[in-house]
């Protein structure tokens, strides 16, 4: 059953007083006047610090203020998909365009640095589902910090997404997932040295930043791929580097069947505001040690011979949101 994130369904109300809007209203002056001293102040520290914002700030109030810009400027969605390396042609082909923005009109998103990612913010109708399709992800090795790496995901939950697709690139260590193959995520090993819980303490309870993983990926979603889906657990590590086949031994001893540089936090982020999350990897080469060298070219390669085989599944399992 598809959830709208709501108020009702994470009670922020202490962060601003009067509690947060609900996923179908649009902005009011004040959230657009914050969101332009937000933008002010965040432009200061990125020039100073180099980073993107968030050094002395809340991240969620930052991740409301984009949510509220979302809605304003492309309505109220019910699913988000998150493109990762090589996955950047594949959003137009899973709907219908409704409206589009850049990503940078939102105070906590970067540009993109990295090959491969776009930098759009796009409104789908697909088969009736209002989907937001975010193409422009943010990586820890690129010098962000965690808050910044999900806020993105942060914004479009809170925006009103009850569920979250995030996708990605991914080697593979296993010798019967090849180039080309698309694996759905059953599990992650999160091993970039990093949480998205660290930091500022969560608006709700006490303890409310423990949030329970124990069932991350959606078992639901997962099913909805099809009963003939590979399913793996994907080692998040912080990258900057491919690794070395030492490394993919130790991965491979610890229970990793992918490996890849992005959608850990992402996750923890998503479900910890609520929403319900499936992930899918596209494997772009095999790890270090079981093939010769790995370039970036070899992944965007992989990602564009796929596009339409990804856009399916994908469809299948909005369909099913």
């Amino acid at each position: 059953m598809r959830t709208r994130i709501t108020r009702s369904t994470f009670d922020r109300s202490h962060v601003d007083g009067q509690g947060y809007r609900r996923a179908a209203d649009g902005p009011d002056r004040s959230v657009l006047q914050a969101r332009s001293t937000l933008r002010c102040k965040t432009d200061v520290m990125n020039s100073e610090l180099g980073l993107h914002g968030f050094a002395g700030s809340d991240p969620y109030r930052l991740a409301e203020a984009d949510a509220a810009v979302l809605r304003d400027r492309l309505g109220a969605h019910d699913v988000a998909v998150v493109l990762g390396s090589g996955w950047s042609g594949v959003g137009d082909r899973v709907g219908e365009v409704r409206a589009r923005m850049a990503m940078t009109e939102l105070v906590g998103v970067a540009a993109p640095t990295v090959a491969g990612h776009g930098g759009a913010a796009t409104s789908l109708d697909v088969d009736g589902v209002p989907t937001l399709v975010l193409a422009g992800r943010s990586h820890l090795y690129e010098g962000h910090t965690p808050a910044a790496v999900v806020h993105a995901v942060r914004a479009a939950v809170l925006s009103g997404c009850g569920v979250i697709c995030l996708t990605n690139a991914a080697g593979s260590l296993r010798p019967d997932a090849a180039v080309g193959t698309p694996v759905v995520i059953s599990d992650h090993l999160n091993l970039t040295g990093a949480n998205p819980m660290c930091g500022t303490d969560p608006p709700g309870p006490a303890g409310n930043r423990f949030v329970d993983l124990s069932r991350l990926y959606s078992l639901r979603l997962r099913e909805a791929a099809g009963a003939d889906r590979i399913e793996g657990v994907y080692a998040g590590l912080l990258g900057g580097s491919y690794e070395t086949p030492a490394e993919i031994r130790m991965l491979r001893t610890l229970g990793a069947d992918l490996v890849g540089m992005s959608t850990v936090l992402e996750a923890i982020a998503a479900r910890h505001l609520g929403a319900e999350v499936f992930g899918v990897s596209l494997v772009t080469n095999l790890a270090a040690g079981m093939a010769p060298d790995i370039d970036h070219a070899e992944v965007l390669a992989a990602g564009t011979a796929a596009q339409d085989r990804l856009a399916a599944l994908l469809r299948t399992v909005i369909a099913a949101a």
